[in-house]
């Protein structure tokens, strides 16, 4: 194998990890992934091991379609999600104005995992830097341009994660960003 990984599936703790220090008082934290792509079983897994380790209860719930996502949300509702992580997936990145505008209407904070949630409205995303990535990639493309064997190239994982929050969002949520969270943000979103 060789190629860029993006780490889509490797942050799911660290996700809800920052959303757990922006809203202490959550027990229950709803997952929200798609069962159609590989990536759903190791962030199910991660987040659950991670809630696990903190004390939070984790609903898992399932959505491959705008109208499974709409069900999920009143899950949530039902459920008393007081927080929630939208698992990485690409669906979901092009519904990203529906999940920051149910999570809002819903008054549930959540995390993402590209910045395009948080520029959407979405409260908070934290991931892998598309720009650095693309640039790996590049950089990558240049190399077999110039001769390289793809075999022969090691796999280059992502190095630049960044953290972006919206503070209009917060506000809306009623919700005040602690300020060490603040200083750690690559981006506020005024």
């Amino acid at each position: 194998m060789t190629g860029v990984n993006f780490l889509v599936a490797d942050l799911g703790s660290k996700q809800l990890g920052l959303l757990h220090e922006l809203v202490p008082a959550a027990v229950r934290v709803g997952l929200l992934v798609n069962p159609r792509i590989p990536q759903t079983e190791p962030v199910t897994r991660d987040v659950a091991a991670a809630a696990s380790a903190i004390g939070l209860q984790v609903d898992v719930v399932e959505a491959s379609e705008s109208r499974e996502i709409e069900a999920a949300f009143r899950t949530f509702v039902r459920n008393r999600a007081d927080a929630l992580v939208v698992g990485p997936d690409p669906f979901f990145a092009s519904r990203r104005l529906q999940l920051a505008t149910l999570a809002t209407r819903h008054a549930i904070p959540a995390v993402y995992n590209i910045r395009e949630y948080a520029e959407a409205g979405g409260l908070m995303s934290y991931g892998t830097s598309p720009t650095e990535a693309y640039r790996q990639v590049g950089i990558y493309i240049g190399k077999i341009l110039k001769g390289a064997k793809p075999a022969d190239l090691p796999v280059v994982q992502s190095s630049k994660f960044e953290l972006v929050i919206n503070l209009p969002t917060a506000r809306a949520l009623g919700l005040e960003v602690p300020p060490a969270l603040l200083a750690r943000a690559d981006e506020v979103i005024e």
